[in-house]
């Protein structure tokens, strides 16, 4: 059967394609890209069965649209677009290069002033360095997108938003006023580093293995083995059921009293 493809944009038409009854919405869009508009490659169309309605999902048939022969079918130019693992890779890549960059040249920062970083600020950037190697060794192997791509314009926000917050964290670990912490305080931030570092690795396995390789299933995350997420679902579940006690034996309880969190929970 044939459809006409229009645009969102003032209605104007693309052209017609032919399709079938079982054809889905990315048979249309590969359709589009390939006989009526080359530079409209499918990810960056949204199909519409109305102009100004919800885009629809790849995966869905003409069928179950009630789209039948001479029907229409709308397009949006959703602009130039990048894939999401390459948006990860260089909002990640940029931290580890900006720190490191006014780590081992402090002088085009703090000029005649700068001096060489002490043992904290050493440390410091070995930590900075990890974590967002890690989160690029994640971008990698580990994460699965549902969504392939994004607008390349976004690309400039986010990225903003890591280097320059990455260059302001730096200006002041590697400052030759900055004043080390005591060796309690650096051991313990040592330790909670590592360790959050870890949690949050095992958090990241656990999403992974939510969603088969190559699909776009979701599905309602539930903590594994890892004892610190088990800690807090289980004070959390006590507590509420100790309040819930408490507000029935006691007719002068506090009205305004948590069971946790202040005013909140």
């Amino acid at each position: 059967m044939e459809i006409e493809i229009l645009s969102t944009s003032g209605f104007k038409p693309l052209g017609k394609i032919q399709v079938t009854e079982n054809s889905t919405i990315k048979n249309v869009k590969d359709k589009i890209h390939q006989n009526l508009k080359q530079s409209l490659y499918p990810d960056r169309q949204a199909i519409k069965s109305e102009a100004k309605g919800k885009a629809l999902k790849d995966e869905i048939t003409l069928s179950s649209l009630n789209i039948v022969n001479g029907g229409t079918l709308y397009v949006n130019d959703l602009g130039p677009q990048i894939s999401w693992k390459s948006v990860f890779l260089t909002e990640y890549a940029g931290p580890v290069f900006v720190y490191l960059w006014v780590y081992q040249r402090p002088w085009i920062l703090y000029g005649e002033q700068s001096s060489a970083p002490g043992n904290v600020a050493t440390v410091a950037a070995i930590c900075w360095s990890v974590h967002y190697i890690k989160r690029i060794l994640e971008t990698l192997f580990i994460h699965r997108f549902s969504h392939g791509t994004m607008p390349l314009r976004n690309l400039f926000k986010n990225c903003s938003y890591y280097w320059l917050f990455t260059l302001y964290v730096a200006y002041h670990i590697n400052h030759p006023l900055y004043t080390a912490p005591c060796s309690l305080c650096f051991y313990v931030g040592l330790g909670g580093f590592i360790l959050c570092e870890l949690g949050n690795l095992s958090i990241h396995i656990l999403l992974k293995n939510l969603r088969p390789a190559g699909t776009k299933v979701r599905r309602v995350p539930l903590p594994d083995g890892n004892p610190f997420s088990q800690l807090y679902n289980l004070m959390a579940v006590w507590a509420l059921a100790k309040h819930r006690n408490y507000v029935k034996e006691f007719p002068d309880y506090p009205r305004g009293r948590k069971s946790i969190l202040p005013y909140v929970l």
